[in-house]
């Protein structure tokens, strides 16, 4: 028996109503289809048993990306697992405003917590001759990020390192390796902010990617700035996706350490969202 692709949508509108928009139900239609079916007027059995259960987790809140395992950032298509976060419109304005400051060739980049690879990869693969090195505490973020590599057909180098970890640090810094740009898009939301979230995120983002203490906002921040004053040339360049209530914290932070020329931008929703830093050529 084969089922009318109109019925179909009907009854996902019905069942979807109570967690999404209009225009958000019409798009996770076409993405559904697109995705079970090649056809354009009917599903087979099997085809409408598969879109059925994406439907039901898109009832439980679970994001679309993790059901389908992929999405699309800058342009690139990424795989994904629940080892990592889903990569947001705004970090891709990140990645652009990167893409507008590098001029010389040959440059090499640090990603801190690179997740994904959605960062480092898009870097890799725009930034025509770059080196592109990625950390990130999670091995299975890491394996993430090298299949996101080969998919993207580019090569960046992966370790895994914890910036919390001096001994981690330590390994790093003896390989005497300086880079022209470092740039990270560390966990930054706090635990009061956990309140004002939706549950797609609550329940199926890796909290160890997401969150830090109320008590120490900037903990990822302070860290990855003093990695960033080891490890950046001189008049190398640091860039942060930001939490807009502590941009200005964080800027007055930068310039104590030592950094210049500290600029901060808003996001397409007019948010505080990224922040660039320059290593002044004075430091010691």
């Amino acid at each position: 028996m084969h089922n009318h692709i109109q019925q179909f949508t009907q009854n996902i509108q019905q069942q979807l109503s109570d967690l999404y928009t209009q225009s958000e139900i019409s798009f996770l239609s076409r993405i559904i289809l697109e995705e079970v079916s090649c056809k354009i007027n009917k599903l087979s059995d099997s085809e409408l048993r598969k879109a059925e259960d994406i439907v039901k987790r898109l009832q439980n809140s679970e994001p679309i990306q993790y059901i389908l395992g992929k999405c699309e950032f800058y342009g690139l298509t990424f795989k994904l697992t629940s080892d990592v976060l889903i990569p947001r419109p705004e970090t891709e304005e990140l990645v652009e405003w990167i893409l507008t400051e590098k001029s010389e060739a040959n440059s090499s980049i640090l990603d801190i917590g690179t997740g994904s690879g959605c960062i480092a990869i898009s870097l890799a693969k725009k930034g025509k001759g770059v080196n592109v090195h990625a950390w990130d505490i999670s091995s299975s973020a890491l394996k993430v990020a090298s299949e996101n590599a080969a998919i993207n057909n580019v090569n960046i180098q992966t370790s895994k390192v914890d910036v919390l970890s001096k001994e981690d640090l330590e390994e790093h810094y003896s390989f005497d390796i300086k880079y022209d740009f470092i740039v990270s898009n560390p966990p930054y939301i706090t635990n009061s902010e956990k309140s004002h979230m939706e549950d797609n995120v609550l329940n199926y983002e890796p909290h160890l990617a997401l969150f830090v203490p109320d008590s120490n906002p900037l903990l990822f921040y302070s860290r990855i700035a003093d990695v960033s004053l080891r490890l950046l040339k001189k008049g190398g360049k640091l860039f942060f996706e930001i939490n807009p209530p502590y941009a200005n914290d964080l800027a007055q932070m930068l310039k104590e350490k030592g950094f210049k020329d500290v600029e901060l931008r808003k996001d397409i929703t007019g948010k505080l969202r990224m922040l660039k830093a320059v290593l002044s050529t004075f430091n010691s």
